[in-house]
């Protein structure tokens, strides 16, 4: 039985309802950290343009270093305790910041250091997060399960973004770093409260022992199967522009358009807002138009206003970066729920942690270049047409899907059906036997 949108699954789903509260905690933190690190390095560092954007590369580096073997080796071991591990090793992560500081001992090296690090520990978690989460929802109740957690994501968003301006602007921009600790301990606390355990984990004979074998298939399967090779080209392309212009958004708003770091938060947060837009948006949208037709509408036609963003100037001028802002934020959000809900539904749950490494692999392994690039670019050329350059291949990257079988469908599939390569089993209908919980 389908359960309303605000009633459901955090009322009636204890385990649901910790996984909810600890992911929500990480990523207030997370908010917080990507406004204060980036503020540390400006303000307190006095990094270069190139150096800011070298440090949102390091956070995202792992995912082309580590993304692959990662996805197999959750795939053999139990995703809860990897969860609670990359959390432990976070915690202390993030809190080393302010200790160096407090002994004099903080550098744009370990910065760098500490973004590597928890971006490895960032790999390990997402992956095992993606994966674990089918395993305690029912199918029809992980629509319902992705809108609520991208929901409350985009909105610990908006408050954690504006609270790390605010902490950078009266306690100092390092002290934003305690905030992040603080909540990997309150996600720990709640992951280790979750009862559910997962079944062990058995072999089949069809499925290879060894490690590479194990990463060749879930290439294999994004390779050959034309709905996730979709995804994964957009999401690689869409990447590299959405995180060149965040790489120097906030090197921009406080250079060109001379903002406080307090606004700046307060700005970015107000554009993250379109992310609880998109999130309550989502399911409704595509309930009346289609799930493959609301994709386009969010990932393609919401973007479009994120070419407002670059002609932001002081005063009223910054209406143009929330409304661009907003709009991206929304459409962003809305397309991943939308994306969660189809892969958790269309893929084999034995191979749902490869699908995600995989995809991640490829589609997040653009993102480094695309920090590195817009660092680049604002260096070798000025921070507003580095902006014009970057946001500009935000729809651009949406053609992708224009030119794919989701323009031609009104819904995304919800089993898989077999390719010529395929070596899935078969029910006796011709589709995928997909496993259901």
């Amino acid at each position: 039985m389908s359960q309303g949108i605000r009633g459901g699954l955090l009322s009636r789903h204890r385990d649901f309802r910790l996984l909810w509260c600890g992911e929500t905690a990480g990523k207030f933190g997370a908010s917080v950290t990507g406004v204060a690190m980036p503020l540390v390095a400006v303000s307190t560092l006095h990094a270069s343009t190139f150096e800011v954007g070298l440090l949102s590369a390091a956070t995202w580096a792992p995912w082309m270093i580590i993304g692959l073997p990662v996805g197999a080796w959750v795939d053999r071991l139990g995703r809860r305790p990897i969860m609670l591990a990359a959390a432990a090793a976070s915690l202390l992560l993030f809190a080393s910041v302010p200790v160096a500081a407090w002994f004099g001992w903080l550098s744009i090296g370990l910065l760098l250091a500490v973004a590597l690090l928890t971006g490895t520990a960032a790999v390990f978690f997402q992956t095992a997060y993606s994966a674990y989460l089918p395993s305690i929802l029912e199918p029809d109740d992980q629509p319902e399960g992705n809108a609520k957690l991208h929901g409350s994501a985009s909105a610990a968003q908006i408050a954690g973004l504006g609270s790390g301006g605010l902490i950078a602007q009266l306690a100092g921009a390092v002290n934003g770093m305690l905030a992040n600790a603080a909540t990997f301990l309150i996600s720990l606390l709640c992951l280790a409260g979750i009862r559910h355990r997962e079944p062990r984990i058995t072999r089949t004979e069809h499925r290879p022992d060894s490690l590479v074998s194990e990463v060749l298939e879930g290439l294999r399967l994004v390779a050959v199967d034309p709905w996730f090779r979709t995804f994964t080209l957009f999401g690689a392309a869409s990447n590299l522009a959405l995180m060149g212009y965040q790489s120097i958004q906030v090197a921009f708003l406080v250079r060109s358009v001379g903002l406080t770091p307090g606004t700046v938060g307060a700005l970015i947060a107000a554009t993250s807002a379109g992310g609880v837009a998109g999130a309550f948006a989502a399911r409704r949208v595509a309930h009346r138009i289609g799930t493959a037709r609301a994709t386009l509408l969010f990932e393609l036609g919401l973007p479009m206003l994120g070419l407002l963003i670059p002609l932001t100037v002081g005063g009223a001028g910054i209406l143009l970066f929330m409304t661009g802002g907003f709009s991206v934020s929304a459409g962003v959000v809305a397309g991943n729920i939308l994306k969660a809900s189809f892969q958790q539904r269309y893929c084999p749950p034995d191979l749902l942690g490869r699908l995600t490494a995989s995809t991640a692999f490829l589609s997040y392994g653009t993102i480094p270049i695309g920090a590195l690039l817009g660092g680049a670019l604002g260096t070798a050329l000025d921070l507003r047409t580095a902006m014009a350059i970057t946001t500009a291949g935000v729809p651009l990257a949406a053609l992708i899907l224009l030119f794919s079988p989701i323009r031609r469908s009104r819904d995304l599939p919800t089993s898989r059906r077999p390719t010529s390569n395929s070596k899935l089993p078969l029910d006796s209908d011709g589709e995928s036997a997909l496993p259901r919980h």
